[in-house]
């Protein structure tokens, strides 16, 4: 089936799988939101605890879909790894490390003859939660704003230094630190896990004074996502993006490219706009009225905001990876690719992707059948 699509064609669906990908792990990021508000939901160790459980049931989907995103960009998009991962590696360290002591936490908070105590953990998880969602965020952001980085095919034939791509920046991806637009993406990011982690906590929390904490909390975090994510989305409409000539391959600047994108492409466009409006409604019905499942509104908004985001970032002739050093090293679906045969194998490994996804669905049901109660928690012969 797959061999007899072309080669751009065979691109272009590995991007939607990326974009999907991408989508699913924004999504997730609602455990890492959760965690942010463990102390200030909290007011003493049971509710902490309750918190922490009720995360913990999802915590290792979203470490898997992470993984998941970043193997398949390696194997579908090399070049794109290998200058991303290869040059910001400051700022991928940084992110993988908040990861890392994330599942440490999980499985080391309640051990016996744990010498570190639990607030210790806990500190960890607040930094998985709030540093992990505003640097994905910010790196993100890059793919609309560039950075500083150079390919020259010709060097692969080096002998003493076979390096395709590298950084021209001696901060190694950090300056995307001091970057407006990149910063709004990062702190939506991360008002946007939280306004999810307090959805979740109300679908799935069984507890009065903890539900009217989290409804309280969402109004403050779901103004301040509003507020970074307009400053984005005006910006990045009113902007010059990043586009390249179809024939030539030559990179340029175009006036407002990603309106253009949105507009050029009509069924991105809805989805973008339905998205936002799912992720508004779910947030604001829980917030006026005692609506419990907000969550799946804003969370399928957020699914659909992100995909668009990244099919504006990649398709109709737009250069997904811009180098602001120099433009035409700029990577491209169609210049950083793996082989046509290597992403005809890896697209029938993806007709796996519904049965996984199929397996998410049933474990995430149950997991959640019912409300934890702290009394659970004490009784429990698994305590995060």
């Amino acid at each position: 089936m797959f061999e007899s699509f072309s080669y751009l064609a065979l691109q272009q669906y590995w991007w939607a799988i990326i974009s999907l990908l991408g989508s699913l792990l924004v999504f997730l990021l609602f455990v890492q939101g959760g965690q942010t508000l463990i102390h200030s939901l909290g007011r003493n160790e049971t509710e902490k605890t309750l918190l922490v459980n009720v995360l913990g049931h999802k915590w290792e989907t979203t470490f898997t879909t992470l993984v998941t995103f970043g193997g398949a960009f390696f194997a579908s998009f090399p070049l794109f790894y290998a200058t991303s991962f290869g040059g910001a590696y400051w700022l991928w360290i940084a992110i993988l490390f908040s990861f890392i002591i994330q599942a440490v936490s999980y499985e080391f908070r309640s051990k016996p003859r744990n010498i570190w105590g639990k607030r210790t953990y806990d500190t960890f998880l607040f930094i998985n939660g709030a540093f992990g969602t505003f640097l994905l965020g910010t790196a993100v952001a890059t793919f609309f704003t560039g950075s500083e980085f150079s390919i020259d095919f010709a060097n692969i034939s080096g002998i003493g230094n076979p390096v395709i791509s590298r950084w021209e920046s001696p901060y190694r991806g950090l300056e995307a630190l001091a970057n407006l637009h990149n910063l709004s993406l990062g702190f939506s990011v991360f008002f946007l896990a939280r306004c999810l982690g307090l959805l979740y906590f109300i679908k799935n929390v069984d507890s009065e004074e903890l539900n009217i904490r989290s409804r309280k909390s969402l109004r403050f975090n779901s103004i301040s996502f509003l507020v970074f994510f307009l400053i984005f989305i005006i910006i990045l409409l009113t902007k010059k993006g990043f586009a390249f000539d179809r024939v030539t391959g030559e990179v340029y600047m175009e006036k407002y490219k990603y309106l253009h994108n949105l507009t050029g492409m009509p069924l991105v466009g809805l989805l973008f706009v339905a998205g936002t409006v799912f992720v508004v409604y779910g947030m604001a019905k829980t917030i006026f009225t005692r609506y419990n499942s907000g969550i799946w509104f804003s969370g399928t908004g957020t699914v659909m905001v992100v995909y668009s985001l990244f099919s504006i970032a990649g398709y109709h002739a737009t250069a997904y990876y811009p180098s602001t050093f120099d433009l035409q090293s700029s990577l491209t679906i169609a210049n950083s690719s793996s082989s046509k045969y290597t992403l005809t194998v890896m697209s029938y490994v993806s007709l796996l992707v519904p049965f996984v996804l199929g397996y998410i669905v049933y474990a995430w049901r149950a997991m959640t059948r019912k409300k934890i109660h702290s009394s659970e928690i004490q009784s429990g012969s698994h305590v995060y």
